[in-house]
């Protein structure tokens, strides 16, 4: 998804409070624009080299997340090393270029295209001559066959995460020789091209037995530059090496080394020579970076060639010294992550299950502001996200935010106030002990598909404890010392607080009142990465945002009330080491929340339980979370959006809806989309279908993520590839004397 600019244009206050259905056709215009898709906001940054000037031979090695638990991307607990390790050892028919489109791999494919449409959708696939398996065999029909029955969800034997459109193909057949195969589809799916990347052999997806458990462990067969040699999970390394069969370009590497490397200790293991390549936080790669010097930036490059912002290289300290002289050798490239950080707002039970306190939420916040935060200080294009369904520069996209509007604190307050919460009102003491709406207390009682008044939510919420007293006591004394001494007083309680654990570090969110206008000035901090593990794509969701960013500053606003219940929303954030980036950005939102009467209580959780006993489970207010991008969003995105649907026990379906928000018109646009092999049309549809998701206000996109690699200065054609599938034959060494790779200017 992306980050396209906001369109500040508001929406008609009478139209703020309708439904989502009811929008006017103009607020869906953005598809009158000749391309509003636009381009990637930042290129691809991996030090392009000719295959002539990269030596052959060598071993890379390669930060990962772990060891991945299965080598089968198709099932449940597939992740992100599962994924890279399929794309060098098996075929996919198609793959993403710099834009994020997909595109026919010619490694494997002639051809690929739709070939008849009535009275069925056909599409021939004629095959590479020279595309063969690993031990000799032809990559032919036999393979497709057996994966579209393992992924059509007709036998329950095979354990699958996903058959999305493996389910709408009626039969595969040989065409006229064996180079060829016709897929015919029983309906329409104009996402045929996302099918068959990867594509297993037989042996994977002929049996149950195989697909299960066979493929978690081993790939006997495969079909890429590289094979799967060996894992080694004691050691935490996987172990991929030329494959002498591969038809295409030979591999330049002899070997790549998959090494599992927590992202706390990847700095340190860099600096010992243990890793070629690694993505990292922004504080590593600030350190890593004094080792090399700025390169030139292109306009071209979208501002992924701009250094990072840190120190006057002129007057280093001790200590970044020794960092110049330990990453002596490496550089850090960078680029935006083919994914988005969102804003999740919990519609399922509480106040905000009333769509104008949402939409009330959306207008408080400045994107604008919370993408410069997060981005400026890494040199990358700050732009916020304007769509939930494409990033900018994929053919879907679209800023559609217009369809809430921008920054409103009039519009924001108006909306409340119809929704009941008006400012000033009595307010009810919460009794000593008790907790805001969402809390642990209450989550015995709580299902993801229990429903709750609106009533008894603000009442749990609303009411104020002792501690909240007492620290409005503290703000008052923190004004009178003045700004200098606020902020030093907010950090010592920020650093009291981030050592609480569980619910007893709740907190109001800014009751400081700190001055707001320092973006810019401290590096975005890595956060801990949450989210749905069946849709990534060599990324995986989370969030980053800056550290030790001080408060706004301005007059107090009287907090919001109804039928003497404050408006409070429970704030849910990771509690561990690594995610003070995330409560740092929680911390800014609470503050812009509280500028229109709505506070937070900021409720830290153990980083283990934050995304499955919070997030999925709907204990929870707001959230910060976020979603790898999908080239296929009418596929893909779908069980995102789609509206909750009771179960037959009695539960909730929510899919991997975890805001419970959605509406039976977007549903429809969704399977519009997918029914249409009108690709404009198809595209047209989806954007509407983010219009009314933007309108419903569930979620509200923040800034697509920072990408940010360490690599060896003689690497080249490697690093961070941003929408791009990684070319793993062309990776390599630069020969000795070939000079430093193209810099981004040069690409």
């Amino acid at each position: 998804m992306s980050h396209e600019g906001i369109a500040t244009r508001s929406v008609m206050r009478s139209v703020a409070f309708l439904g989502a259905s009811a929008l006017a056709v103009s607020v869906l215009a953005g598809c009158s624009d000749p391309d509003p898709a636009g381009k990637p906001l930042a290129g691809q940054d991996i030090a392009r080299a000719a295959r002539a000037e990269i030596a052959d031979g060598g071993t890379l090695h390669w930060a990962v997340d772990a060891v991945p638990e299965t080598l089968n991307t198709f099932q449940s607990d597939a992740d992100a090393s599962t994924t890279r390790i399929a794309q060098a050892t098996l075929p996919s028919m198609f793959r993403f270029d710099a834009a994020g489109r997909p595109e026919r791999n010619p490694a494997y494919l002639e051809s690929a295209k739709v070939v008849e449409t009535e009275p069925k959708q056909v599409v021939l696939y004629k095959l590479d001559q020279q595309a063969v398996w690993s031990d000799g065999r032809e990559i032919g029909a036999a393979d497709f066959a057996a994966q579209w029955r393992a992924l059509s969800g007709k036998d329950s034997a095979y354990w699958t995460a996903r058959n999305a459109g493996y389910d709408r193909i009626e039969k595969i057949q040989r065409g006229d020789n064996d180079l060829e195969v016709r897929v015919t589809f029983g309906q329409p799916y104009a996402d045929w091209r996302s099918l068959f990347s990867p594509l297993y052999p037989k042996e994977v997806m002929g049996t149950p037995d195989a697909f299960n458990d066979g493929a978690r462990r081993k790939l006997k067969v495969s079909a890429g530059p590289f094979v799967l040699k060996s894992i080694d999970r004691k050691a935490g390394e996987v172990l991929l090496t030329r494959n002498p069969r591969w038809w295409g370009e030979r591999a330049k590497l002899n070997e790549i080394v998959l090494r599992a490397v927590p992202r706390d200790e990847r700095a340190a293991a860099l600096a010992a020579g243990d890793l070629d390549l690694a993505e990292v936080d922004p504080a590593a790669a600030k350190r890593i970076a004094l080792a090399a010097p700025p390169r030139p930036q292109s306009p071209s490059a979208g501002g992924s060639a701009t250094p990072l912002m840190g120190p006057e290289r002129r007057r280093l300290t001790p200590a970044q010294k020794r960092d110049k002289a330990r990453f002596r050798g490496f550089e850090v490239r960078k680029s935006l992550e083919p994914a988005y950080t969102q804003l999740a707002l919990n519609g399922g039970e509480g106040p905000l299950a009333d769509e104008r306190v949402r939409r009330g939420v959306a207008r408080a916040l400045d994107r604008e502001k919370l993408a410069k935060l997060v981005l400026s200080p890494l040199g990358l294009p700050a732009e916020p996200v304007g769509s939930h369904l494409a990033l900018s520069g994929q053919a879907a996209y679209a800023d559609n935010s217009g369809a809430i509007g921008g920054q409103d604190t009039a519009e924001a307050q108006a909306l409340l106030a119809d929704a009941g919460w008006v400012p000033g009102g009595p307010v009810e003491e919460r009794k000593k002990g008790e907790k805001a709406a969402g809390s642990e207390a209450d989550k015995s009682k709580k299902g993801s598909g229990s429903e709750k008044s609106e009533k008894d939510s603000a009442k749990e919420s609303g009411k104020k404890s002792e501690k909240d007293s007492k620290k409005e006591s503290e703000k008052k004394e923190s004004e009178k010392k003045g700004d200098k001494d606020s902020e030093k007083e907010s950090g010592k309680k920020d650093s009291a607080k981030d050592s609480e654990g569980g619910d007893d570090g709740a907190y109001i969110v800014g009751e400081d009142n700190k001055a707001d206008d320092d973006e810019g000035e401290h590096l975005a901090q890595d956060g801990k990465q949450y989210g749905s593990k069946q849709l990534q794509q060599g990324g995986v969701p989370g969030a980053y945002a800056p550290q030790g960013t001080a408060a706004p500053a301005g007059a107090a606003v009287r907090p919001l009330a109804k039928d003497g219940k404050a408006l409070t929303l429970r704030f849910v954030v990771p509690q561990g080491e690594g995610s003070q980036s995330l409560r740092t950005v929680a911390d800014r939102i609470g503050i812009m929340l509280e500028r229109v009467g709505i506070r937070t209580e900021i409720t830290k959780v153990s980083d283990e339980s934050y995304f499955k006993d919070h997030i999925a489970s709907g204990q929870y207010d707001l959230a910060l979370y976020s979603w790898p991008t999908s080239a296929y969003p009418a596929t893909d995105a779908r069980p995102i959006y789609a509206k909750p649907v009771p179960a037959a026990d009695g539960s909730l379906n929510v899919e991997q809806n975890y805001t419970r928000v959605g509406t039976d018109q977007v549903d429809q646009l969704f399977d519009q989309a997918i029914a249409t092999l009108d690709e404009s049309e198809s595209r047209s549809l989806i954007r509407k279908a983010d219009s009314r998701i933007w309108a419903a206000a569930g979620s509200i996109p923040l800034y697509q993520r920072p990408q940010l690699t360490a690599v060896r200065t003689n690497i080249a054609n490697a690093g961070a590839f941003g929408f791009g599938t990684p070319l793993y034959e062309d990776m390599g060494f630069l020969k000795k004397g070939a000079g430093a790779p193209a810099p981004s200017s040069q690409r």
